[in-house]
């Protein structure tokens, strides 16, 4: 029997999988939308509303707790100063994920984690042809 053996593997060993949730987590953190393939994005989603739930509370364990899972203190200031402060009214749900096109080169089904206040802005192309120019 299996029973509660549920998760996502995600065709890698233990210590691969949970750098691989680490990385995911603390890009979200930090660009506040990430493109990956639809099973790492159902991985990392619960993890995600966990960090953002522990910088709501802001005490010193907390930060301590992020700091040992995220490892980089830029990544655990912007949790707790900049995102957290965001969802303080919000009881949970931080986080959507919106289904994309398939990869090209095999095919995988790719989505966008980003938290549910996220505002898309499109880029000026005029910008990129003025840096092009210059250089």
């Amino acid at each position: 029997m299996r029973h509660r053996k549920g998760g996502y593997k995600l065709g890698r060993n233990p210590s691969s999988r949970k750098a691989l949730l680490r990385n995911l987590t603390a890009s979200l953190i930090e660009k506040n939308r990430i493109h990956t393939t639809i099973t790492k994005a159902k991985a990392a989603r619960p993890i995600v509303e966990k960090m953002v739930t522990l910088g709501k509370s802001g005490t010193l364990a907390s930060k301590r707790r992020a700091l040992a899972y995220l490892y980089k203190r830029k990544t655990v200031k912007v949790l707790f100063d900049e995102v957290a402060p965001r969802f303080m009214d919000r009881q949970g749900g931080y986080t959507r994920i919106i289904k994309d096109d398939f990869r090209k080169g095999d095919g995988a089904e790719m989505a966008y984690l980003e938290f549910v206040d996220y505002k898309f802005e499109k880029k000026d192309k005029k910008s990129k042809a003025k840096k092009k120019s210059k250089k």
